[in-house]
């Protein structure tokens, strides 16, 4: 059996295009699995830059808080030892106040009795030192929010990885 040179060059030409046809797709699915792999990696540098981030911003946020509840701390323990110190008699709530003399038109001359300092009285003592309590949270939380605002929302971390690369370029 003889194949005909005709046929022979067709069948060479057929097999040849399958051939080509074959590697190109692939090369295709190569170029394709290529470019995934390459977003999935640029995905994951972003996700670790992102987590990074995150977890400086969380670290910033627990120092402001504890460096606040320590302060907080320290005044709540002032307040209850200068309470405590009001109760047993050791300290005097002053307040500052002036008198002034009640002068009535018959007499030209008005006098009052010296009547030692003022003091604040004994049932406003406790809203006093419950007026200081709250002083002392709301400035620890206002500066804490402040703290919080300057050193982790206002950071961009656009500015951070720029000004790391321009250290690390010579």
């Amino acid at each position: 059996m003889t194949i005909n040179p005709l046929r022979l060059v067709l069948l060479l030409v057929l097999a040849s295009l399958l051939a080509w046809c074959t590697f190109d797709w692939v090369a295709d699915q190569r170029d394709t699995a290529r470019s995934e792999r390459d977003s999935a990696q640029s995905e994951a540098q972003g996700l670790r830059e992102a987590a990074r981030i995150s977890g400086e911003m969380l670290a910033a946020r627990d120092r402001i808080d504890l460096q606040r509840t320590e302060e907080l701390n320290s005044a709540q323990e002032k307040n209850d030892a200068l309470q405590r110190d009001v109760d047993a008699g050791n300290q005097r709530l002053s307040v500052r106040a002036t008198c002034r003399p009640v002068v009535s038109a018959a007499s030209s001359t008005g006098s009052v009795a010296d009547a030692g300092t003022a003091e604040l009285a004994t049932d406003a003592r406790q809203d006093y030192f419950t007026l200081r309590s709250q002083l002392a949270l709301s400035k620890q939380m206002i500066l804490g929010l402040q703290d919080y605002i300057r050193q982790v929302v206002m950071r961009s971390p656009a500015t951070d990885s720029s000004q790391q690369s321009m250290e690390t370029t010579p």
